[in-house]
């Protein structure tokens, strides 16, 4: 499902025109970016949890020149979903 998939539906869920629903999504998408940006997580109850994650400094191999490397520290956003998200995918998804 793309971002144009999920305007289209809410779209149609709501009523709403397709552009404001979409100056939505994007005004959700920059607030979340914002916020993880300034160190903020973000919590959304029943749905999951925007995260800022810190990668500690370890030691990597260039395998084309043969050489150890420092990879500094550094921080990567993460999600983490709710249980009641997970139950629902769990339930709904059937291996095929």
């Amino acid at each position: 499902m793309t971002k144009a998939d999920i305007v289209a539906e809410i779209a149609e869920e709501t009523g709403l025109e397709r552009v404001e629903v979409l100056k939505t999504v994007e005004a959700f998408m920059a607030s979340v970016k914002s916020s993880l940006s300034s160190g903020q997580n973000v919590y959304l109850r029943g749905f999951g949890s925007f995260i800022v994650k810190e990668r500690a400094e370890k030691t990597g191999r260039n395998i084309s020149q043969n050489k150890a490397i420092i990879i500094p520290a550094h921080n990567v956003p993460a999600f983490k979903p709710a249980k009641v998200f997970v139950d629902k995918v769990k339930t709904s998804v059937q291996v095929k």
